[in-house]
């Protein structure tokens, strides 16, 4: 992996720790969390203050996440709202705490100045020991305060003035005035600097978690399902349907019918007919370096000559897309691809819906053949492929997203996925003809990809 963290595919955009005052602040977050503490004088930190360095020196890399299901967090700058979030559970978990620090950026960027902010993302179980677990974590509470308490002792405060205020006698009763004014020594003068975190409470209904090897949860869409990377539960669920990556057909009916996928390429003449191209690049490049041919500085056309040469190893996959290529730049019938062709899941990407990032990962698991695409939206999914494949790979598909997408990560997103989508709640794009409405009979015989 050595390779991936020298060019920042790996561990990077982290928030460095770098200076005696904020190391003591973090030991301080650390030790009222944990109570532990880090002899390092110097590591980098993620969005929730995880540090790989800190977890290799505690050999323990869940410190701050022990069961899997309460995430503890260490902020020490507003700054790691722009940091990834490594060892992830839950694919929410970053999207709330960045929600969280831009709710309330300017309370925790006071708060952070003089102090670390610790905290927790709470839910109402404790533990994931059985898949049913699952399906009582809705809520997530952001619970959050500094590590003397600043946030609590604002609150006593609050709760002493509204006392002073109301009590007719609060003028003579001395314990009160005084317990006020020992308080406003620990807050300062909230009537003028509020200290309040707003936003703590997230609703969390669609969510992929680690646990269980890979479950996808799609709880609030018309036609709910559980989808599994690996085997089904087989524990009764409370929910209509539970699918492994395995049940493609019925995957994909799952996506038809909540509308959350759609063809890349439409119609003829469609410029996305470019990523269709860019992956069967990413095709071609590991069925050579499978035959042990070297990548180092071919171009892609250098590759698509050594594929000609080797066509008969080329996958499934490649053939679907290069079908539907051909369609899109010539004319004539468009290709069948059916729900079982190997290449049907590469045709598609995720609607736009608060539900694409999730969507585009579920569907990055379904075409690992797409290393561009697993790398973005399924880091955990694409590090495990990464370290089974032969040297060659690695180093043309580090070298690739180093050149291509590390450079331009918006820009490279939005031309892969399109705009970012609206979070207001609406479901925009959901009477959007998918191009998968074929009747259930068609389905169950074989659709055409339309």
């Amino acid at each position: 992996m050595k390779r991936l963290i020298e060019k920042g595919l790996m561990f990077g955009n982290l928030f460095a720790v770098d200076s005696p005052a904020l190391v003591e602040r973090y030991n301080r977050a650390l030790h009222h969390l944990t109570g532990m503490s880090t002899e390092l004088a110097e590591f980098h930190i993620d969005i929730s203050g995880y540090s790989p360095e800190i977890g290799d020196e505690l050999d323990d890399h869940y410190y701050l996440n022990h069961g899997g299901v309460n995430r503890q967090f260490i902020l020490l700058s507003t700054e790691q709202k722009r940091c990834p979030l490594l060892n992830a559970e839950f694919s929410t978990s970053r999207d709330i705490l960045r929600r969280f620090i831009d709710a309330n950026e300017q309370q925790l960027f006071a708060l952070t100045a003089t102090d670390a902010v610790a905290g927790e993302l709470e839910n109402s179980v404790l533990t994931a020991s059985s898949p049913e677990h699952l399906f009582d974590i809705r809520r997530i509470v952001v619970e959050a305060d500094t590590t003397i308490g600043t946030i609590a002792h604002a609150d006593r405060l609050e709760t002493l003035i509204e006392r002073f205020l109301g009590e007719e006698d609060a003028w003579f009763d001395d314990a009160l005035i005084g317990e006020m004014v020992e308080t406003a020594k620990l807050t300062g003068d909230i009537t003028r600097n509020p200290v309040r975190l707003q936003h703590a409470v997230f609703e969390q209904k669609n969510f992929w978690t680690a646990h269980f090897g890979g479950i996808y949860l799609f709880q609030d869409v018309q036609h709910p399902a559980l989808i599994a990377s690996t085997s089904k539960p087989e524990a009764r669920l409370p929910i209509s349907a539970t699918l492994s990556l395995g049940d493609r057909k019925q995957v994909a009916k799952f996506l038809r019918d909540n509308r959350l996928a759609e063809p890349i390429v439409k119609r003829h003449g469609a410029e996305e007919v470019a990523i269709l191209r860019q992956k069967m690049d990413f095709i071609i490049a590991g069925a050579l370096a499978n035959e042990g041919l070297e990548l180092a500085n071919l171009s892609r056309a250098d590759m698509r000559r050594l594929a000609a040469r080797h066509a008969d190893t080329l996958p499934k996959e490649y053939e679907g897309l290069a079908a539907m290529v051909r369609w899109a730049e010539t004319r004539g019938a468009r290709p069948r691809i059916g729900l079982e062709h190997p290449s049907y899941f590469y045709l598609l990407r995720a609607t736009d819906t608060p539900d694409r990032d999730l969507v585009n990962m579920l569907l990055a698991e379904l075409t690992v053949l797409d290393v561009r695409q697993l790398f973005i939206c399924h880091k955990e999914a694409f590090y495990r492929h990464y370290r089974t494949w032969p040297h060659a790979k690695k180093a043309y598909v580090a070298d690739l997203l180093a050149r291509e997408y590390a450079v331009d990560k918006a820009g490279a997103r939005a031309y892969l996925f399109g705009n970012e989508p609206d979070m207001s709640g609406d479901v925009p794009g959901a009477g959007r003809d998918m191009g998968l409405e074929a009747p259930d009979s068609a389905l169950d015989q074989g659709t055409l990809l339309a």
